[in-house]
């Protein structure tokens, strides 16, 4: 598995049924050796791209809820890779299926989007900078081993341009900016020692349940 820094690992650690069903989901296999249906793909593709434009503004709150120049940047940053690389991922291999780019902005929301996306948003709503993060890292860094691992896995080229971004060099150095974000955070609102601290149980519930959300993420994926 990727290194993504102590907290990330510590994290994982603590929901490794949910982290496993997530990242080697059947929809993920079904990228592996190709047996995924385009339709599928596609209609997770589409939900997807509703899911990072919310995404995204969760990481714009993580802005509001920075404490220094530097957490700034990192999620600044972050916002950049979403909507000018990730959602550009998206909107070209719709666009090449026949999808236009307004009708991927129109896509219906399923209920399994809806229930992510606004537990994410909710989870910065209602705390600080520290609970947004644990909600919002097991999508990063989940991407970032699952592209990992299929890159040196895959058998099949199907799905090699959406596995390459998240294999590539710019999706990696974004998982460990945002790892390092996760551990500096930690820190400087905890201490060195977060995980003796009584919040640590409740940081990791809140990325358990992101977990078991993106579970159902793929799941419905499945489902066009």
């Amino acid at each position: 598995m990727s290194d993504y820094g102590k907290a990330f690992a510590l994290m994982r650690d603590a929901a490794q049924g949910p982290w496993r069903d997530y990242t080697r989901h059947a929809f993920v296999e079904g990228m592996k050796d190709g047996t995924l249906p385009r339709e599928a793909f596609l209609h997770y593709l589409r939900q997807d791209y509703v899911f990072l434009i919310h995404f995204s503004r969760a990481w714009a709150l993580a802005v509001v809820k920075s404490e220094t120049h530097s957490e700034m940047l990192t999620a600044v940053g972050t916002v950049n890779a979403l909507v000018a690389e990730e959602m550009q991922l998206h909107i070209g291999i719709c666009e090449a299926a026949g999808i236009s780019q307004e009708e991927l902005f129109a896509t219906p929301e399923r209920a399994e989007n809806l229930a992510y996306t606004r537990f994410v948003l909710e989870a910065g709503y209602s705390g600080d900078l520290l609970d947004l993060l644990a909600a919002l890292a097991p999508c990063v860094m989940g991407y970032g081993e699952i592209g990992t691992r299929l890159a040196a896995e895959a058998t099949s080229e199907t799905y090699r341009d959406w596995i390459n971004t998240y294999a590539g060099e710019d999706y990696q150095g974004a998982c460990q900016a945002v790892g390092e974000l996760l551990n500096q955070s930690l820190t400087r609102r905890i201490g060195a020692d977060f995980e003796a601290s009584p919040r640590w149980d409740r940081l990791c519930q809140t990325f358990r349940t992101a977990t078991e959300l993106e579970v159902n993420f793929w799941q419905m994926g499945l489902t066009p």
